[in-house]
C-alpha cells in the first residue's frame, strides 16, 4: 500500500530552520507549505517512475528557489544549511513515498539541470 499524507503529516518540515533564529518563521512555514503541496501533488499523480517523481520534485525546487528573495527580504537566505535541510526533506518525502532509489541531487535539481 503506498503511504498517505496522513503517514508524513506528522512529521515537522524544515524544524533545522524553525530551531535556527537566522532562519524566520514566517518564511519557513512557507517552505514548509512547499514540502506539504508536493506531498499532495505526489499523492494527487501517483508517480509511476523516477522521472515522473522528478517532475514533481523539480517544480518544488523552483519553488523554493523563489522563496529566495522571501528570505533576503527577511535578513536571512538560502545557503548551505537551509539547503542541506531542504534537501534532507526531498530524500524524506521520496523515502515515504517509495522511491528510496531516487537520487538526492537529480531530486532538488531544476528542470535545465
Amino acid at each position: 500500500m503506498p503511504p498517505t499524507h496522513r503517514q508524513v503529516a506528522g512529521h515537522r518540515f524544515l524544524q533545522p530552520l524553525y530551531d535556527d533564529d537566522y532562519y524566520p518563521d514566517h518564511v519557513v512555514d512557507r517552505g514548509s507549505a512547499i514540502l506539504v503541496r508536493l506531498c499532495e501533488r505526489i499523492e494527487a499523480d501517483r508517480p509511476s517512475d523516477l522521472a515522473a517523481l522528478y517532475a514533481l520534485t523539480w517544480a518544488a525546487t523552483e519553488e523554493f528557489n523563489d522563496l529566495e528573495a522571501a528570505f533576503e527580504a527577511a535578513g536571512s537566505e538560502i545557503e548551505t544549511v537551509a539547503r542541506e535541510a531542504i534537501a534532507d526533506e526531498f530524500w524524506f518525502v521520496a523515502s515515504a513515498y517509495g522511491f528510496a532509489e531516487a537520487d538526492a541531487e537529480t531530486l532538488i535539481a531544476t528542470r535545465d539541470w
